[in-house]
């Protein structure tokens, strides 16, 4: 790995670039944290190296990152078992939906349907890579969170 990543989304746009980033990232429910009287979430997940994936290497890499979401006013969940902290999740991507601006709703989507949604004052939202996930050395293990 190059130099670990980190990217900010103030906007739609730059959103859509860390989404891209993010794409079927593996998540596990016990990394979900909301602090409500932070007015933050904080996923963390083991994502794709986009970069080495680009340049061409054989093995596919994952990498250990931390998504953050600031100024968030509520966070719910639809079909997510907030309760079943084992569980596995795949993150297909995120999307901004505004309402009164700057605010809005940031929704992440779920595999098999299932979602959070953030209603957020603005976007504030940061993804930072922690390193290379050592213990998952394949795609496989990346994706079996109980394994």
């Amino acid at each position: 790995m190059t130099g670990q990543r980190k990217l900010i989304a103030l906007d739609a746009d730059d959103l859509a670039v860390l989404s891209a980033h993010v794409q079927d990232a593996a998540v596990q429910v016990a990394d979900i944290i909301w602090r409500q009287s932070e007015k933050r979430l904080v996923i963390g997940m083991n994502r794709l190296d986009c970069d080495q994936a680009i340049s061409g290497e054989a093995a596919p890499r994952r990498l250990l990152a931390a998504l953050r979401f600031d100024r968030v006013l509520a966070c719910k969940s639809r079909d997510i078992d907030l309760e079943a902290t084992d569980a596995g999740l795949e993150l297909l991507g995120i999307e901004f939906y505004p309402a009164q601006p700057p605010g809005g709703s940031i929704v992440l989507m779920f595999a098999n349907g299932g979602a959070l949604r953030l209603d957020v004052e603005c976007l504030e939202v940061e993804l930072a890579d922690l390193g290379p996930d050592d213990l998952g050395a394949s795609e496989d293990a990346a994706t079996d969170l109980n394994a």
